[in-house]
């Protein structure tokens, strides 16, 4: 299986582009729904959690309460750090395990998207065989946050600033999607993307045959 790691800022629009893959037939793994897994009421993470934060961090039926959480971590790196720590090994576990079941069910030709938002901030990228990154400009990115999730101008840019820079992000990309145009130009990005994809891909059976 070709394993294509897609990574971008907050509010780049990765989501979409997961979605425009899968509709080309990729297999996608969106890790940040596996967050949500690892960290349901009861399971370890949640546990760590709980102990380390406190009751405060859980809404009303005693799940985390992501929205609460976040503007803990997002404003204190250590914080964020333990988070991490408790969280990422899981997550990572979950995304493997998923890879395998689909490959079992499916052969091992096909392409595999992983959406991984901090890849670069958690120096992951050696564990795939291309890297996409989806990338925004952090003023539109802001806006985003401020007009679609109710974020505050300063809420939306702590998010930001608690990433690792876009100019860094770029470096570890093999290829770009631009995504501050309209949805019609967005899907031209990812036609050309997805080309590239399946040319790497070809390329990797070919030398490893």
């Amino acid at each position: 299986m070709f394993l294509v790691a897609l990574t971008g800022g907050i509010a780049s629009g990765k989501s979409t582009v997961c979605r425009m893959l899968e509709e080309k037939g990729a297999f996608v793994v969106e890790t940040d729904l596996l967050a949500r897994e690892v960290v349901r009421k009861g399971e370890p993470a949640w546990k760590e959690i709980v102990e380390h934060f406190g009751s405060n961090v859980l809404d009303g039926e005693g799940e985390i309460d992501r929205a609460r959480l976040a503007q803990i971590v997002f404003t204190d790196e250590e914080e964020r750090a333990f988070l991490n720590r408790v969280t990422h090994p899981r997550i990572f576990q979950l995304m493997f395990d998923r890879l395998r079941a689909w490959e079992e069910a499916n052969g091992s030709e096909g392409v595999a998207i992983l959406d991984i938002p901090l890849l670069v901030d958690v120096k992951a990228g050696d564990m795939f065989d291309f890297t996409l990154v989806v990338d925004a400009p952090p003023e539109l990115q802001a806006e985003r946050l401020v007009n679609d999730r109710d974020s505050s101008s300063e809420e939306a840019w702590a998010r930001i600033r608690s990433q690792v820079p876009r100019e860094e992000r770029l470096k570890h990309a093999d290829f770009v999607i631009r995504n501050e145009g309209s949805i019609e130009d967005l899907r031209r990005e990812v036609d050309r993307a997805w080309e590239a994809i399946r040319s790497r891909a070809e390329a990797s059976r070919q030398g490893g045959s």
